[in-house]
């Protein structure tokens, strides 16, 4: 039987309290400024690296909007420091549409239930407790690690890291490499569990599209109508079809995931190999091109009235270096009596799926698991490593989590009853302290 006392034991116990104690504290992000909940959510953390022996700082963009870091300073003040971070904040969650109540952190079938349960915080709570197990075992690192938990993650980090980047850089002195979502959970490939570590995310190009037109009576004959010359706009857009390309992580990723299944990578149509990794390839097939989805339409304010402006909302994200190109591409598809607005913009990422940091975690994930397989992967979406590579530091996903094969894990992100198997934190807290440790 295991002493009670002992750190491992403890740390599986705490990521299991931590995940459901942060999923009760309810963070929603509605977006444009309003959220709540954070800085309770920020003490909270605060606490327990208190408990772990640092000296967290609270720092408040606005009211309400808090974020909190910590330094642990390591043996060797020349190597270059490691930025452990998560967020603060989910998006909405409609309760009426959920099985179970989306704060309530319930356990129902081996897994925590909740709003947050896999984006973010059962990692918040893994670094919380793996922290905690290294301190209880009297562990220093190596190098600095900085423990960041952000606001604002899930609109643009205004209030969150994107703020703490611009008005406290001095947080992040040194550091040169870091870890977050989404990355290092496990998904079955052709009877092969594969665990996929992030090494790149697309960019970030969130326009509004603005037609101008003639306003009049809804019974005239109209021909300068805003809102048939920007429904045509959104038509060509949504329909465009971007072509596939491949940069080095996902060349990779595509040639490892042909050496696995054995299915030849046909550069030109990979679905074969798209379908043999299951739940996980719309996550996949999104980071093969370039994307953009209009997502909101706003026109008129009377039936009998043709508005003089119609406008749309489109998310695009983009491939490493095509930022230009598919500003160009939207503009040239919406034609001239389209003007666009850029609302909210952030570079793509790619980094090497090598060197010593890569190393530790794929030691760490395959010392719990010998019979894994680790794969570089790209996100389709953004992290707040956005923000952190404005100074220069290299971001990773490495959020391990071995998964059961049946779980549509990446349909659980933003999805209606999101949860995390138990199994799942306690594999993840082991990783991560292997990991941790070996910095």
């Amino acid at each position: 039987m295991t002493d009670a006392l002992d750190p491992a034991a403890l740390s599986e116990q705490d990521v299991v309290d931590f995940c459901r104690d942060l999923i009760r504290i309810d963070t929603t992000n509605w977006g444009n400024g309003r959220s709540h909940g954070e800085r309770v959510a920020a003490e909270y953390c605060a606490e327990i690296m208190r408990r772990a022996g640092l000296e967290p700082q609270i720092f408040e963009s606005a009211p309400g909007r808090a974020s909190v870091v910590a330094r642990w300073e390591g043996t060797d003040p020349e190597a270059g420091a490691l930025v452990v971070h998560g967020h603060l904040d989910v998006v909405p969650a409609q309760a009426e549409d959920w099985q179970v109540d989306p704060f309530a952190a319930e356990i129902v079938d081996g897994m925590i239930w909740g709003r947050g349960a896999v984006d973010m915080k059962d990692m918040d709570a893994m670094i919380l407790a793996a922290l905690l197990r290294m301190r209880r075992e009297g562990h220093r690192p190596e190098r600095d690690i900085i423990f960041a938990f952000f606001a604002d993650e899930e609109d643009n980090g205004t209030y969150g890291a994107g703020w703490l980047v611009k008005n406290h850089p001095e947080l992040f002195a040194g550091a040169t490499e870091a870890i977050s979502e989404v990355g290092g959970f496990s998904t079955e490939i052709a009877g092969t569990r594969a665990y996929l570590i992030q090494t790149g995310e697309k960019g970030l190009h969130w326009t509004k599209m603005i037609a101008s037109g003639t306003a009049g009576h809804g019974s005239a004959v109209q021909t300068d109508n805003a809102v048939v010359t920007l429904g045509a706009a959104v038509a060509r857009i949504g329909e465009h079809e971007w072509p596939i390309e491949y940069t080095k992580t996902t060349r990779a990723l595509m040639e490892q995931l042909s050496e696995l299944t054995g299915i030849p990578f046909d550069e030109q149509d990979p679905s074969a190999l798209l379908e043999a990794t299951g739940s996980t390839s719309k996550f996949i097939a999104a980071t093969l091109r370039n994307t953009s989805n209009p997502t909101v339409l706003e026109a008129g304010y009377k039936h009998n009235v043709v508005p003089g402006t119609a406008e749309a909302l489109v998310d695009a994200r983009t491939l490493p270096d095509q930022d230009e190109k598919v500003a160009a591409t939207l503009q040239e598809l919406a034609g001239d009596k389209i003007r666009f607005e850029l609302q909210n913009g952030g570079p793509s990422l790619e980094v090497p799926f090598s060197g010593a940091l890569v190393e530790d975690m794929v030691a760490s994930l395959r010392a719990e698991d010998p019979e894994g397989v680790v794969l570089p992967y790209m996100l389709g979406g953004g992290t707040d490593n956005k923000h952190l590579s404005a100074l220069g530091i290299a971001g990773y996903g490495f959020a391990p989590l071995q998964l059961p094969a049946e779980l549509d894990f990446t349909g659980m992100f933003h999805g209606v009853d999101e949860r995390v198997p138990v199994d799942s934190l306690i594999f993840g807290v082991r990783v991560l302290h292997r990991f941790l440790a070996a910095q």
